[in-house]
């Protein structure tokens, strides 16, 4: 803004009007204005990339879930023991994931301590699946599946014991709602006791993980955590397997047929390698609990894919959808506050 010169007195003048100073402003004010300008102006930009870049990670995270929801459904197709299932899907991913990153030039070298700590990451992942694929085995799908739901709530409470986080009593109170709607979906039939023991055990097993990687994304690139830690399962696996073998008072079928070498590649591909490495992406922005709360809706896509190809005759009652609706409103109600507090 600028002022104009008053006119000269005289035949005809109109009168001058001054306009309060501070409607006006000095080189030095105009300078501060536009830097005031500019700065909210960076503000809102930065505001506006934050919630695209939150909303990019949810969908990241959700597509993964709705893949997650195919692992049990393979796991049931599948004829070979639990064991065998676990040694060849981490088998098949590393072998691809090698492929796929040298083909594209983006495969990394680290130095021997970082190879090894990535290779023993995987640990955790690989006892998770072992559990999970036995906890389906000596159950049903709907039981493995509805177990996982209870990762958020191991997540809140171990959190602050794994990786020194603040205890939420809101991380707590989320998880126990889900753990409600998971009550109402599944009554715990005590004939599958055994199936709810290794699903529960391998659900805390996978919250470890989670936490664990959180930390480990920060550091390293995301899909050579999934290399090394495949490589990781296919080791210790490979290592075990004798020993499950000796220990089984039953007969353990390892040998795949044709039909479970094409399932298990689209279980290596799809339902391994894609969602490890958008799970990685999601928790450089989501945490591991909200991540974990997340994939409550896996057991939702696996119980319907279940009923539409297994029959496995659970009737979808009204406890069925009230179970439902409780899971996804705790998953909802933590995206909302885990976009409010990023802004």
């Amino acid at each position: 803004m600028f002022i104009l010169p008053a006119p000269k007195a005289g035949k005809g003048c109109c009168t001058t009007r001054t306009s309060p100073s501070f409607l006006f402003s000095t080189p030095q004010h105009f300078s501060d204005f536009n830097l005031i300008s500019i700065t909210f102006c960076r503000a809102r930009v930065a505001l506006a990339s934050t919630y695209i870049i939150m909303k990019k990670s949810f969908l990241l995270l959700h597509i993964a879930v709705v893949l997650a929801g195919f692992t049990g459904i393979f796991g049931k197709l599948i004829s070979i023991n639990e064991i065998g299932l676990v040694w060849f899907r981490a088998l098949f991913s590393m072998i691809l994931l090698y492929l796929i990153l040298k083909g594209s030039r983006k495969f990394q070298t680290y130095d021997r301590e970082s190879k090894w700590l990535l290779i023993a990451s995987g640990l955790l992942p690989g006892l998770h699946w072992l559990l999970f694929y036995a906890s389906i085995k000596y159950s049903n799908i709907s039981i493995g599946v509805i177990c996982f739901c209870t990762t958020g709530f191991f997540s809140a409470l171990l959190g602050p014991l794994v990786a020194g986080k603040r205890f939420s009593s809101r991380e707590v109170l989320l998880s126990l709602l889900t753990v409600i709607g998971v009550g109402l979906i599944f009554h715990f039939d005590t004939s599958y006791r055994l199936g709810i023991t290794l699903g529960l055990i391998s659900s805390m097993i996978g919250s470890l993980y989670m936490l664990t990687n959180e930390k480990l994304i920060r550091r390293y690139d995301a899909a050579m955590i999934n290399y090394y830690q495949m490589t990781g399962i296919t080791l210790s696996i490979g290592l075990l397997i004798p020993v499950y073998v000796y220990a089984s008072p039953v007969a353990i079928k390892l040998m795949p047929t044709g039909a479970d070498i094409g399932y298990l590649l689209i279980l290596a591909s799809f339902c391994t390698i894609a969602i490890y490495v958008m799970v990685a992406e999601s928790l450089r922005r989501i945490s591991a609990f909200t991540v974990s709360l997340s994939f409550n809706l896996e057991p939702v896509y696996s119980i319907l894919l279940a009923v539409l190809f297994f029959h496995e005759g659970r009737q979808l009652n009204l406890a069925f959808y009230a179970g439902l609706l409780i899971i996804i409103t705790s998953v909802l109600l933590q995206m909302l506050l885990s976009i409010k507090t990023s802004k």
